[in-house]
């Protein structure tokens, strides 16, 4: 019977906080859903049979993880709300006779009713939308349809499981509030935090100390590899620096308005700026947050979608030229056999090589100092500059791919860097100096290079036999031997199925020479495997998108839904003071769109901030394509914002509802 009565009120309390309660029901139904169709994807007998299906499904697996992180701290954050506003609520009860065991089985029936409803309801949704999904992702990566409708039972469970785990967590966590307060705390409790904070101009110089070494790391930060390394040290800076930023810096801010007396005693701002500070160390904990997840959701897709959009420079760039035959050493009579061979496959399979270029390279690690060029023993230990990759050919093979010969003595070279421009007028390496005759904007075919990650410097010397004298120069230092290869590179410019069966019939027959190793790379076999890595991140980034979004709107809703309530008194005794309702509106909207688009601004300065680093992350993808990148950036930044509006729209809405409501308005 007790239980019976328990249970009554729980309903009866879900029913009357409905504007808190529905939101809260649907955030859970969403993330069960999601979380569910991450697993389902993931456990795929299909997707696991095709080709790079397994590193589509790992992806896949991470996003569970993050899925799954996420729905653990939002769930807690938003139930947060919950209790908060009902508080006083609850505090009435206890007031009226009940022992606080009494409450928390009320709350436990109002967790078993939530829990029930949003994992039920969230499986179902997506069990529903999980072949929708299935059929999206193959429809990125580009496989074949499969046909049939399948419920993953280990989903199903994973997704109990989780879900019942972090609803009693929440529970857990809402007992103990209850309990830790005493009746009349409760009942003051939904009016606590309207003190006005104090300025604390420690924690906002730390605030904007901390942004600026983030932002200095991003914008600093030149190699590709660095930026790998300092990235998430990068943005704990920025996060740390936001959250204090918009904690106390934001309450700074507000007060030297106030102190600006022209600005202040006007009605709009009067009411703006004094409704602003009046909650907002609060206030200001939930902006940042809508902040940093509107980073996420504009970092993730952009990258995502560039990486995407941009697969096809993507493949250029790693494959300069379709086909790819790297062989070590680079002796005339080996060289002589490799073209001897590849001829015969193509002329077999009535095919020709067109576009080829072919080097002969010696290959070793220096640090250029200067116009100096340091190898082994000769780095000392305090020196300034930068560990390269230096790369040397002959006149004759860059003579063989540009329009008009070159002429060099055997003292002049020829420079390419792959990082900036060579400035010095010459170059010392090994003992001898080389007069740089010209510096090279590009390499022919990019040297056939199959990455821009590191450091590069290509030299054009007069002939093998410089090239040779180098060599010995570098053995003879005590170095190990440097790496000497012959590239062979041609496109075919045939369909994608005759161009891998000549790759493959090229590797067989290449591969039959034991005492030379042969590396045969494809544009066009590795396609697929670009695709799958590529397409999975795409299709992740949308749904994390999706996550992070969905996060980022019930924030801001709860958030206006709180302040609506904690306001409307405020505003009726404006009214009463003789202000119209116009006013009383204006100066909600006013108040509103400072406070709501605030994140936004703050989101695109970080996202502004992280666009060199970003762009040196993308080129460890070999995507290199800048304006592609930054094409991507703002066309999700405006769809974003264009969301982001929709959703201020109907919020201040509910908000302005709230307040009116007090005086029948």
């Amino acid at each position: 019977m007790l239980n019976f009565i328990y249970s009554r009120l729980a309903v009866s309390s879900m029913r009357r906080s409905s504007r808190m309660y529905i939101p809260y029901l649907g955030a859970g139904m969403g993330m069960a859903a999601m979380f569910y169709i991450m697993m389902f994807l993931r456990n795929n007998t299909g997707l696991a049979v095709m080709r790079g299906g397994g590193e589509v499904q790992l992806m896949l697996t991470l996003g569970a993880m993050v899925v799954g992180f996420f729905a653990v701290i939002f769930l807690f954050y938003t139930h947060n709300f919950l209790i908060r506003q009902r508080k006083r609520e609850l505090g009435l009860y206890n007031v009226l006779g009940m022992e606080k065991r009494h409450i928390a089985r009320i709350l436990a029936w109002e967790t078993v009713f939530s829990a029930a409803i949003s994992i039920g309801l969230g499986l179902g949704a997506g069990i529903l939308t999980s072949k929708l999904m299935l059929l999206l992702l193959y429809r990125i990566l580009r496989f074949p349809v499969p046909i049939g409708f399948e419920v993953s039972e280990a989903a199903v469970l994973t997704t109990v499981k989780l879900f019942t785990v972090i609803y009693a967590a929440s529970l857990a966590n809402a007992i103990r509030q209850v309990r830790l307060v005493e009746p009349l705390e409760l009942l003051r409790a939904a009016r606590m935090g309207e003190r006005e904070p104090k300025t604390r101009w420690a924690l906002a110089l730390l605030g904007l100390a901390s942004l600026g070494v983030g932002y200095a790391m991003a914008l600093t930060i030149e190699h590709p590899l660095d930026a790998l390394v300092y990235f998430f040290v990068a943005v704990i800076f920025v996060i740390i620096g936001t959250y204090l930023l918009f904690v106390a810096g934001s309450i700074a801010f507000l007060k030297l308005l106030r102190r600006n007396k022209r600005l202040y005693y006007r009605p709009r701002p009067f009411i703006a700026i004094s409704g602003m500070i009046y909650r907002m160390k609060q206030h200001a904990v939930g902006l940042a947050s809508i902040c940093i997840l509107s980073t996420m959701v504009l970092v993730t897709l952009s990258t995502t979608v560039s990486l995407y959009v941009g697969l096809e420079d993507v493949l250029h760039i790693r494959y300069p030229r379709e086909n790819t035959i790297i062989m070590e050493g680079y002796d005339s009579g080996d060289i002589r056999w490799v073209r001897s061979q590849v001829a015969a496959v193509l002329e077999r399979r009535g095919l020709s090589a067109q576009a080829e270029a072919e080097y002969r390279f010696l290959s070793f690690p220096a640090f250029q100092s200067g116009n100096r060029f340091l190898t082994g023993r000769e780095v000392t230990q305090g020196l300034s500059g930068t560990s390269i990759s230096l790369h040397i050919t002959s006149l004759e093979d860059y003579n063989r791919l540009v329009p008009e010969p070159v002429f060099l003595a055997a003292d002049e070279a020829l420079v390419y860097t792959n990082r900036g421009t060579y400035q010095y007028p010459s170059i010392q390496l090994l003992g001898r100096e080389f007069t740089v005759k010209g510096t090279l904007p590009e390499m022919p075919a990019r040297g056939l290079a199959t990455t821009e990650v590191f450091a590069s410097c290509y030299l054009v010397v007069r002939d093998m036999g410089v090239v040779e004298e180098i060599r010995q120069a570098f053995v003879n230092q005590g170095n190990r031997a440097p790496q000497m290869r012959y590239q062979l590179g041609f496109d075919l410019n045939v369909p994608q199925e005759q161009a891998i069966a000549a790759f493959r019939d090229i590797k067989q027959v290449l591969s039959q020479n034991k005492d030379t190793f042969t590396s045969v790379q494809s544009r066009e076999e590795a396609r697929a495997d670009f695709l799958s890595l590529y397409g999975g991140l795409f299709f992740l980034g949308l749904f994390l998108g999706l996550v992070f979004w969905l996060g980022t709107v019930l924030i801001i809703y709860y958030k206006q839904v709180t302040e609506g309530y904690e306001d409307r008194q405020r505003y009726v005794i404006m009214q009463q003071v003789g202000l119209s309702k116009a006013e009383v509106k204006s100066a909600i909207n006013s108040q509103v769109l400072a406070v709501f688009f605030l994140p936004l601004v703050a989101a695109a300065a970080h996202v502004a901030a992280s666009f060199k680093m970003a762009t040196r992350l993308l080129t460890v993808l070999n995507l290199t394509n800048v304006a592609l990148f930054a094409s991507c950036t703002a066309g999700v930044f405006a769809g974003f914002a264009v969301l982001y509006t929709l959703v201020y729209r109907a919020t201040a809405r509910v908000y302005y509802r709230i307040v009116a409501a007090a005086n029948g308005a």
